[in-house]
Parts: C-alpha cells; structure tokens; sequence
C-alpha cells in the first residue's frame, strides 16, 4: 500500500457538550476531499486521540471511513503505552474500516532498539493492517533514526511506510537509502517544501485541515519539480506551517480552522483554550492566508 499526496491529519470536532461532533467531522471531511486530498488520518495526535475513549475512537474513524467513502484511505492512529492497547485500537479501527494504522514507538517509556523492534514486531502480530511508522521523536521520547527504522521494516513485513517528523529533511534521503522500499511522509508542516525535495512522497499535515487546497498545490507543484510556484504556496503556508511543532498545535489549528470556514471548535482536557497572548500568535499566522493565493506565472 502506497500514502502518496496530501493527508490531512484530521481533527476531532466536540460540541459544546463536550461530545464528539460527527457531523462536523464528516463536513470537515467533505470539504478536504473537495479541495483534493489524498487520505485522512485519524485518530492521531491532532484528533486528540488521547482524550477519547475507546468507543470514541472507533466511531471518529467510523465517521471519516463514511465521509471517505472509497475514494481515499483512511488511515487510524493507534499509538499507546503497550503492544495489547494498540492491537485493541488497530482491531477496533480495521472493524471501522480503516485501511492501514499508524504507529509511534511505545508511549511512556523510552524503549531500546530490541524492545523497540519488539514493540512494532508484537503489534504487527496482532493485527493484519499496513503499519505506517511514525518518528516523533517530540511525541514519544523515542527517536527512530534511518538504521533502526531499517531494522524494523526487515523484521516486520506490514511496515510499509514512515511519517518522518524529526524535522531534518536529511532523514528523508536517509531512510530511503537505508529502506529503499519504503514510502517517506514528511510530518512536521514547516518543512514540507524540503521533505518533497528530499523524496518524501505524501505529507501527513495539520496545516491542511485548514487550507488544504493550498496544501494540494504545494504537492502538485513539487511533484511537477515547479519550484518557482511551490515556494511562494509554501512561504504563505510558513506562518501557519511553524505553530504544528509546539504543544498547543491542536488548539491552533482547531482556531485556524473555525477562521477559515471549517469547524475546529472547542478542544478537550488537559488542553485548555488558547490565552490571548497564543490567539495573538494565530492571528498573525493566519494573515497571509486571508490574502489571495499566489498565482503561477
């Protein structure tokens, strides 16, 4: 199974009861494939998976699979503190109807290159779906460079791709020189200009629940290697783009999306609304957006 093109990492609407909002995640959902996405994750850190239960969880992905409706992959974060939790949530997810999970090294607890190749190697076990590696170093604690990466894709054949998130565009040609078979997604939204020119062939984003056509012509001009018209799309995406690589990602992007037409809405404990001071921040971010898109020459 291939990831190519623009994944947005999809976030999870909560009404003000505090409950998942399904029809505005399947509304989000719609316009993204409107504007030309190539797949949905979710259930991942932007979906504030965390704070869901597990019945949460298998409706949200429910609920995009719906909004999917074939035409793209829908892809489900499982990651956890343990191998048994994360089979649970890639079972409950393949019942759902996603087609492949993603996965970071075991949370909470800063695994060496056996336990974590062991990790990987007991959840591939458990549950007959692709497995998406995700390297997040920020996230996790863990930090899966080329070599170890390597390692586990020979030792477990469901690994087929990696979300590269380190944020040095340098991994890329790494990886897939060390896992040649191996697709590359960049996952850190400030560097997607780079990741594509250092061979990464999707990106898992955030920026693109909020402008994801935007997102879809940065991709196509990079596919294209139109660089002239890729790097003005990616300096108006870059204020926007830097906000993902802090802790308060979710409640930025949620903010941009209610800004732009789509519904972020509230988020959930421990997150807590964004200050004035951090909204301040969104509202210079979100600047370049409200001004027309650049046009090719």
């Amino acid at each position: 199974m291939r990831f190519p093109g623009i994944i947005p990492a999809l976030t999870t609407p909560f009404g003000a009861d505090g409950a998942v909002d399904h029809a505005a995640l399947e509304r989000n959902a719609t316009a993204l494939l409107d504007a030309g996405v190539n797949g949905f994750v979710a259930t991942g850190t932007m979906g504030e998976a965390g704070s869901l239960s597990s019945q949460e969880r298998r409706d949200v992905i429910a609920t995009a699979v719906r909004a999917a409706a074939g035409r793209v992959p829908v892809i489900a974060g499982v990651s956890s503190g343990t191998p048994a939790q994360s089979i649970a949530y890639a079972q409950d997810a393949a019942a759902a109807g996603a087609v492949a999970i993603m996965l970071l090294p075991s949370l909470g607890y800063r695994g060496d290159e056996r336990e974590t190749v062991a990790f990987y190697r007991a959840v591939a076990d458990g549950v007959d779906l692709p497995i998406m590696l995700y390297n997040n170093p920020e996230a996790s604690g863990t930090d899966l460079p080329a070599a170890l990466i390597a390692t586990i894709a020979a030792e477990v054949e469901q690994v087929v791709a990696v979300k590269e998130c380190s944020g040095d565009a340098r991994r890329i040609p790494a990886i897939l020189a060390a896992a040649p078979h191996l697709e590359v997604l960049v996952g850190g939204d400030d560097w997607a200009l780079e990741g594509f020119a250092s061979g990464a062939t999707g990106w898992v984003s955030g920026v693109a629940d909020c402008v994801p056509a935007d997102c879809v012509a940065l991709y196509e001009a990079c596919l294209a290697a139109d660089y002239e018209t890729a790097r003005p799309i990616a300096r108006r995406l870059l204020p926007l783009s830097r906000l993902d690589m802090t802790p308060h990602l979710v409640q930025y992007f949620k903010g941009a999306q209610d800004a732009l037409g789509l519904v972020g809405g509230p988020v959930r404990p421990p997150r807590l609304e964004l200050d004035d001071a951090k909204r301040a921040i969104l509202e210079e971010a979100l600047a370049p957006l409200r001004e027309p898109a650049p046009v090719a020459a």
